[in-house]
């Protein structure tokens, strides 16, 4: 059930800058060049949410809704890449990019890709496993697309940055936190029609149905990924949330 009541701001730490992500990924490049077979960090693994994540898509896949042939996919805050990788083994085919305002990121998920296709390589040589996907250094919240947004994706993924935005005290020209103005740039992102699936350790089911579906805009809810629940001091709840929005499209009221 969402909520009718604006989400309160998180207060910010320094999981929120850029410097901080810089300095991770830069000490993740040099383990994966010093162990290759160390390929970084593993969003919400103790929640087990990239395989729920893939177990949803792979249920759109069965409905008819999404085709593993073509579907799109944008990973936001793509990290070492390992979620689009994991797309890829699962048998998606579809066009596949992962951007992140980190080059260090971004350096480390080409490196890590460069890895998988030279131990992916069959005996005539030949690269297999489904074409390579495009990693891109980019800040969504100060600068326009490039040209790998084309019309924009099916699915775009959000793990975990949009809690990373929400950490960030910094202040946009309006004077309001930047987190505010995340959803209308991500928004854009997506495909009339198309979904965007947020996945977050810091902000309830209802929390993120406030900040992307009822605050306004051209996203509304669609579904929700369902996880454990715990109950501590009387209330109930899960380590994460991943909700699934859909862009608006003509047919829609």
């Amino acid at each position: 059930m969402a909520t009718s009541t604006p989400a309160e701001h998180l207060a910010p730490s320094e999981l929120g800058t850029k410097e901080y992500w810089d300095k991770t990924y830069a000490l993740e490049l040099t383990n994966h060049a010093t162990n290759p077979t160390d390929e970084g960090t593993v969003w919400f693994s103790d929640a087990d949410a990239e395989d729920k994540v893939l177990s949803y898509l792979e249920s759109l896949d069965d409905e008819g809704v999404l085709d593993k042939r073509d579907t799109s996919f944008l990973d936001l805050g793509t990290g070492n890449g390992h979620m689009l990788f994991a797309l890829r083994d699962a048998g998606w085919e579809g066009r596949m990019v992962g951007v992140d305002y980190s080059g260090a990121s971004v350096r480390l998920a080409r490196q890590v890709q460069e890895k998988r296709v030279r131990d992916s390589r069959d005996d005539e040589g030949e690269e297999s496993g489904g074409d390579a996907v495009l990693f891109e250094e980019w800040d969504i919240l100060n600068f326009e697309a490039g040209e790998w947004l084309g019309d924009g994706f099916d699915v775009v993924l959000d793990k975990g940055t949009f809690d990373a935005i929400s950490l960030s005290g910094e202040m946009g020209v309006e004077g309001r936190r930047i987190c505010e103005g995340y959803r209308e740039r991500v928004e854009k992102l997506v495909k009339k029609g198309g979904r965007l699936l947020v996945t977050s350790c810091n902000w309830t089911e209802a929390e993120l149905r406030w900040w992307f579906d009822v605050s306004g805009g051209g996203l509304t809810f669609e579904d929700s990924i369902k996880y454990p629940s715990f109950r501590f001091g009387g209330v109930e709840g899960t380590k994460v949330a991943s909700v699934c929005f859909r862009r608006k499209d003509e047919d829609d009221p």
